[in-house]
């Protein structure tokens, strides 16, 4: 399992990167001493009722769990909308074009994207097993920190 983990990771690092070099910038550049996790929730101008559940599930998970780590910054919430024309790089550079649900592990300036889009959508409208399974999630991202 752990064999198959590794390889996983090393693909998607590697097609993650493959392309990195075309039209890299400064917004791009990442701070090397940095290591946070950035919660992003994505979604387009008209919102359907999961869409919004899916933010107010991450908000609540994030403040009933992680507050302490909101307030000194190891994680930040931002709800992105990818209708607007200040959003479209992070969009893009997410690969966000409507509904998205993705945590941004950073660790010494390597970003890790973890896509929960396909969790958020089932689980969105349950608060309790959205809630629980996403606070697993962000307790193992945090041990890799």
């Amino acid at each position: 399992m752990k064999t198959l983990k590794f390889i996983t990771i090393l693909t998607l690092t590697f097609l993650l990167t493959a392309c990195n070099g075309q039209n890299k910038d400064k917004a791009q550049a990442v701070n090397q001493s940095v290591s946070k996790i950035e919660v992003l929730d994505f979604h387009s101008t008209h919102r359907c009722v999961t869409c919004k559940a899916i933010e107010a599930n991450t908000k609540y998970t994030l403040d009933t769990y992680f507050s302490k780590e909101l307030k000194t910054n190891i994680i930040t919430f931002q709800v992105i909308d990818v209708d607007k024309k200040e959003n479209e790089q992070v969009a893009e550079k997410f690969e966000a074009a409507g509904t998205a649900l993705i945590i941004n592990v950073i660790k010494n300036g390597t970003e890790t994207k973890m896509d929960l889009t396909d969790f958020a959508f089932m689980n969105g409208n349950d608060q309790d097993a959205f809630s629980k399974a996403l606070k697993t999630k962000i307790d193992t991202a945090l041990k890799t920190l």
